[in-house]
């Protein structure tokens, strides 16, 4: 892989199903190289949060990303949710660190806003931007294509030359 050629692991965690896209990124359009989901539902506690964790690290050892890029989590009204998520988001994030993988971390609404134009899109209109801006035959699950969003953010902003902690500060790009 040449050296202008980032590989940026998108991830869209969830306790029951946890979205990646990993797609490679150059001086021109970004290339779809694969995406998919983790699915826990039948496993439960702790087993789901090993599964998320064994899976994110042979997906880092499989594709060797120069970075990924998580969807933070946004506050729900459900108590008891947000720390299941949290969970989760934190085995991911923990694989990340412990195979030496850089992480940027961005909002809901960041990556709606950079890939739709507007940050309270719907999961259809992710699937379609995601599916258009990687020119893929079919559309991508709604998971696979929150991380690959995601990922594509990053993309995005790094390609601008953009901080995303300045943008999450309130500046304008």
């Amino acid at each position: 892989m040449p050296a202008s050629v980032h590989r940026i692991l998108g991830i869209d965690p969830g306790s029951r199903k946890t979205g990646f896209g990993i797609i490679e990124s150059g001086r021109y359009n970004p290339n779809y190289l694969v995406s998919g989901v983790i699915r826990v539902e039948k496993f439960s506690g702790a087993q789901r949060l090993k599964n998320i964790f064994e899976s994110v690290c042979q997906i880092i050892d499989q594709y060797q990303p120069d970075i990924m890029a998580v969807e933070k989590v946004f506050v729900y009204k459900n108590p008891k949710s947000a720390i299941t998520l949290g969970q989760a988001r934190g085995v991911v994030l923990c694989a990340a660190a412990i195979k030496n993988v850089p992480i940027m971390e961005y909002t809901p609404t960041q990556i709606k806003s950079t890939i739709v134009g507007k940050g309270h899109a719907n999961k259809d209109q992710v699937q379609f931007m995601v599916q258009r801006l990687l020119k893929l035959t079919d559309t991508p699950q709604e998971d696979a294509a929150d991380a690959l969003a995601c990922a594509l953010c990053h993309d995005r902003y790094m390609t601008l030359g953009i901080d995303p902690e300045q943008i999450s500060k309130g500046s304008k790009f």
